[in-house]
């Protein structure tokens, strides 16, 4: 297959990292999520604890970006170097980037879909469930009550809205900002993964 990025946005609770894992087991390429963070820390010169503070909290706005980056700042010793999360996110994006140009890979979150826009195979999914099955998974995965978990899918969602919202000027969820949207409680993940083969591969091809 020729070179391809598939970037993933998806509900919590909804099996978007598990699908992810999947695909990229079956094509031997690497899903990032987190590990985006690390990479970017790592050739920025950066603390790790800078980019965890700036991941998807760009909600709380100016005050929240200054004060956040200052205490890790002086965590680390240092109380003038501190960066905007707007800086940060640029470093981030260029960490994806570069991953892109060198590699068929799955990004799951991290605005991707909106910063490898331009890629010439890119693939954008969307990943949603029924609330019941994902209160049900949250649930057992953390081990918290159905109630507590129905709690963090709804701030943890909200929160990944507002990020995607701020940075990609497009709207988190909705149709038109992806190619594909799928509810994964039809099919199930499995059943999901095998439909997305399908999918990828005559795009690939295409």
């Amino acid at each position: 297959m020729n070179q391809f990025i598939i970037t993933i946005g998806r509900q919590l609770g909804s099996g978007g990292l598990r699908i992810a894992n999947l695909l990229a087991q079956h094509y031997g390429i690497t899903a990032y999520d987190r590990k985006v963070i690390e990479m970017a820390a790592q050739e920025s010169g950066l603390s790790a604890e800078f980019f965890e503070n700036a991941d998807e909290k760009k909600w709380h706005g100016f005050f929240h970006a200054i004060f956040s980056n200052r205490a890790a700042a002086n965590a680390l010793g240092s109380n003038e170097n501190y960066l905007s999360n707007d800086a940060l996110f640029k470093i981030q994006s260029d960490t994806i980037r570069d991953l892109a140009e060198r590699e068929s890979c799955i990004f799951v979150g991290r605005c991707a879909d909106y910063i490898l826009r331009d890629h010439p195979c890119h693939i954008n999914l969307f990943f949603t469930a029924d609330l019941a099955d994902r209160v049900a998974r949250i649930a057992e995965e953390k081990g918290i009550s159905e109630e507590k978990a129905a709690e963090f899918i709804e701030k943890t969602d909200r929160r990944r809205a507002d990020y995607y919202n701020y940075y990609s000027g497009k709207t988190w969820g909705a149709a038109e900002s992806y190619d594909l949207c799928i509810n994964t409680s039809h099919l199930g993940i499995e059943g999901t993964v095998e439909i997305l083969k399908k999918y990828i591969e005559l795009r690939v091809k295409n």
